[in-house]
């Protein structure tokens, strides 16, 4: 019993912080239900310090569950992504709009992420779908979170007919798995052993790697993103682009190397194109758009194909890549949309255009913004140069120069529309620019842990050899 405890804590803690918040919704009194950002808060970092703390590997239910020392790392940067995610939140959630139902944000939020957990460690997948779907369902809430706006309505229906399908293919691919390994066939290592190329296999593989792809936003299955990330709240854009998109790359990640390993030389090729695809494809669509959100989904679905780009190497190097790839995308991204966020709770602007003359009145704000869109864009010395130098080194030990050529051109492009945003707000001239704005202290304390997170893992190099050292417990 004592094991299982070890094994599951960040799962155990995180029902239990549901379960109590709520408790306290139903039964506390009103003067204390007013500080339910700051309970919430206060019990999730607590979680996330107790995830730090040294813990077992092993398995649990017959294997249907596994932890390993990559696992608990990946659980513990998804929990802090969600921990900015909430410190951003705060001023959205005290609007009279939504203010009455803070909890239900919070008891949301970290479902999805138990979810998240589940599907991370699973060794089986029916728990894997499980996970999913525990995750997905209260996505589809926290996008039609404002229920005064039809545009998060809208995006709320999209969203759960996209989750629907993409979740029926996948769920379809594991059906062909089952039917061509047997009913033990749906643990990983036992399917592993049993993959052998044939059409069934291939096919199953095809459905099950295009519904995960809808997940990620890969093209050609990213048509749903940019609706999406524009109508829901700008808080919870910010942890579909970030947390749920980088537990669906872990997610992905940990699949690749345990189980699709013997059909590497298959999927292989399929994942070249989508690189390409992916990357290419979302650099020219966000160079047309003027809305920060739809920018931002863009953005997103052309570092979903970088990261792809270090995982097609399939070896620990390029594993560890991508995880130090995700910490500082989550930082970089995280804080662009806190910056978001300040100025659209604070003055309802959310174009590009709306930024012109912005370093003229808020120059804090201009100046971090720059900052993080640099590290997206990969200008050294922002970690995002050194993140996007690790997965190009992945991917060219492995023989895939073409592949970075065109993703280093690419990165050349990407510089051009984050210049774009540096522009508006540095060097164009407007009547009416965005007045002078006070920043809550949640939002500077969000914004100061991205900015420290954004230079402090690009030269602080300890991060990546520790994670490069856990990279064959994956």
């Amino acid at each position: 019993m004592n094991d299982l405890v070890q094994l599951m804590r960040p799962e155990m803690l995180l029902l239990a912080q549901v379960v109590f918040l709520l408790l306290f919704d139903l039964f506390a009194p009103d003067r204390a239900r007013r500080h339910t950002d700051a309970v919430a808060c206060a019990l999730f970092l607590a979680s996330i310090a107790v995830g730090f703390l040294p813990s077992t590997t092993g398995e649990a239910f017959g294997g249907m569950f596994t932890v390993t020392a990559m696992t608990q790392v990946v659980k513990n940067v998804l929990s802090i992504g969600l921990l900015l995610v909430f410190l951003q939140s705060r001023v959205w959630l005290s609007d009279e709009r939504t203010s009455f139902k803070k909890a239900e944000f919070y008891i949301l939020t970290l479902s999805t992420l138990l979810g998240m957990n589940l599907m991370i460690s699973a060794g089986h997948f029916l728990l894997f779908y499980l996970g999913l779907e525990l995750a997905s369902l209260p996505l589809t809430t926290l996008v039609a979170y404002n229920k005064y706006s039809d545009e998060s309505i809208e995006a709320g229906a999209k969203f759960v007919l996209i989750a629907a399908f993409s979740s029926g293919m996948m769920l379809f691919g594991i059906s062909l798995f089952y039917g061509a390994a047997g009913a033990d066939g749906l643990y990983f290592d036992v399917l592993s052993s049993r993959l052998a190329a044939t059409p069934l296999q291939l096919l199953a593989l095809v459905f099950f790697l295009s519904g995960v792809a809808f997940k990620i936003s890969l093209v050609p299955f990213h048509l749903w993103t940019a609706d999406v990330y524009q109508g829901a709240p700008t808080s919870v854009t910010a942890f579909l682009s970030v947390v749920s998109k980088g537990a669906a790359v872990f997610a992905l990640m940990f699949l690749s190397f345990r189980l699709f390993a013997p059909l590497f030389e298959y999927w292989q090729y399929v994942v070249w194109a989508l690189v390409v695809l992916t990357i290419t494809i979302g650099n020219l669509f966000a160079m047309r758009q003027d809305n920060m959100k739809r920018f931002l989904a863009f953005s997103s679905i052309s570092q979903a194909g970088y990261i792809l780009l270090g995982m097609i190497a399939g070896t620990p190097l390029a594993m560890s890549s991508v995880v130090y790839y995700l910490l500082v995308y989550l930082v970089s991204n995280l804080g662009i949309f806190a910056v978001v966020s300040i100025l659209e709770n604070n003055s309802g602007k959310v174009h590009i255009s709306d930024y012109r003359g912005l370093y003229r009145t808020n120059p804090y704000l201009s100046v971090v913004l720059m900052l993080f869109l640099f590290s997206l864009g990969g200008i050294p010395p922002f970690a995002g140069f050194f993140s996007k130098f690790f997965v190009f080194m992945a991917a060219a030990d492995q023989g895939f120069y073409v592949l970075d050529f065109i993703a280093l051109i690419n990165t050349v492009i990407s510089l051009y529309y984050y210049l774009l945003v540096v522009k508006a707000m540095f060097i164009a001239d407007s009547e009416n620019p965005i007045p002078t704005l006070h920043t809550d202290s949640w939002s500077r304390l969000c914004l100061t842990l991205c900015l420290v997170g954004t230079l402090f893992f690009g030269v602080f190099s300890g991060i990546y050899a520790f994670l490069s050292s856990g990279a064959w417990g994956l």
